[in-house]
């Protein structure tokens, strides 16, 4: 399983950092790294069984519903 980041949606807020802090990181800016990597839309490259737990997780807490998973 894989998941996608809405950069368009996202607000920043932080809140899938604190879920997961090995999988969506915060840069210096306070903005979510995967903006070095990508526009638009970052897909993540496909996920252990732990990493998959911890990004459902976190997609489900994100409050711009910016994270969706992916098969």
């Amino acid at each position: 399983m894989r998941f996608a980041v809405d950069l368009d949606v996202c607000q920043n807020i932080g809140q899938c950092s604190f879920t997961a802090p090995d999988i969506f990181e915060l840069d210096d800016d306070g903005k979510l790294a995967f903006r070095r990597q990508a526009a638009g839309v970052y897909d993540s490259p496909e996920l252990s069984a732990d990493d998959e737990e911890l990004a459902e997780a976190a997609a489900s807490l994100c409050p711009m519903q910016a994270i969706r998973m992916a098969g």
